[in-house]
């Protein structure tokens, strides 16, 4: 692993990149489920010009990396990963769009990779815009949800998406992407088809509608729908299977009826509350997760003759 601080090292000193360089970072403490262990190196850039800077430089030394929004779908290796970590946190400015192309009642937000959900339903519920209440309570950044086009009471983040900016990671060119709706599907994104790494994001919200306080209101129904729902008692990946509607039934209830909730594996458990959780009880690893995503697939393949599709993201140690 000398090669990854030596690489440190060598950034740090060239006095070309803003930001954080921690070494030797556990990454249970970047990941919602809490799971993973050590990077050599995580960096934090704290602009554009940073994380540009630091990508080439990774590119022309052949590192690997892996870059991390706010952990909330992913599930890193239980052994030192062989390579460094980008995490987008720091690139989270979130500001008002002008533009004469929308109407009176419309305002487009323009917010970084690294912009948490909450502080992208904190902003906006500030400014009395509404749109977005669906999504209070979710973990993870805006690049994260992009990607993955995070769908949460019937709404999915490509509802509100106007336009990116990212980093094509074949050319390590900037590229402008805008909303076509071939391209969007259920938690089905166009930059999960290319190797690219999302800038930001252009959302088009509304004003006028609603005031503050019936924003509010309405964040804190869909926060409690998912308290009630255990969303919030153990560390978790959130779903851990993509819903297909050819099955006649979410996958959450065909796990139920499959007769798996409750099922553990070491630290890692099926939710006893939802079929579709996978719940770190205490100490859980990798490992066990993958088990119970295995035992899963197998058991309602073998019961309903259905397969099963992982959603969250499993981080190996090496290529």
């Amino acid at each position: 692993m000398d090669k990854f601080v030596d690489f440190a090292n060598e950034i740090k000193q060239s006095g070309e990149f803003n930001g954080e360089i921690i070494l030797n970072e556990p990454m249970s403490k970047h990941t919602t489920f809490k799971i993973g262990g050590e990077v050599p190196v995580l960096f934090e850039p704290e602009d554009l010009d940073s994380l540009l800077i630091l990508l080439l430089k990774i590119k022309n030394e052949n590192i690997r990396f892996f870059v991390l929004g706010g952990g909330s779908n992913v599930v890193f290796c239980d052994e030192t990963f062989e390579g460094v970590v980008v995490s987008l946190l720091k690139l989270n400015k979130i500001e008002v769009v002008e533009s004469e192309s929308i109407s009176q009642d419309e305002v487009l937000i323009s917010c970084g990779a690294g912009a948490t959900i909450s502080q992208l339903v904190n902003f906006c519920t500030k400014n009395a815009f509404s749109g977005c209440e669906q999504f209070a309570g979710l973990p993870g950044t805006v690049g994260g949800a992009l990607f993955m086009n995070a769908r949460c009471f019937d709404r999915s983040i490509s509802d509100l998406f106007v336009d990116a900016w990212y980093i094509d990671l074949e050319t390590y060119t900037e590229q402008h992407k805008t909303f076509n709706s071939k391209e969007w599907e259920y938690k089905v994104s166009p930059f999960q088809n290319d190797k690219t790494l999302i800038l930001n994001a252009t959302f088009r919200l509304y004003k006028g509608k609603k005031t503050e306080e019936e924003i509010t209101q309405d964040n804190k129904k869909y926060i409690q729908e998912r308290k009630s729902k255990g969303h919030f008692d153990y560390p978790s990946a959130g779903s851990v299977f993509r819903n297909n509607h050819t099955f006649g039934s979410p996958s959450g209830k065909l796990i139920d009826e499959a007769g798996l909730r409750g099922t553990q594996c070491g630290g890692a458990q099926i939710a006893p509350f939802h079929g579709n959780f996978i719940i770190n009880i205490g100490g859980a690893t990798q490992k066990d997760v993958k088990t119970l995503v295995e035992i899963a697939v197998n058991r309602v393949r073998e019961k309903f003759g259905f397969c099963l599709e992982p959603e969250i993201i499993f981080v190996d140690s090496k290529n």
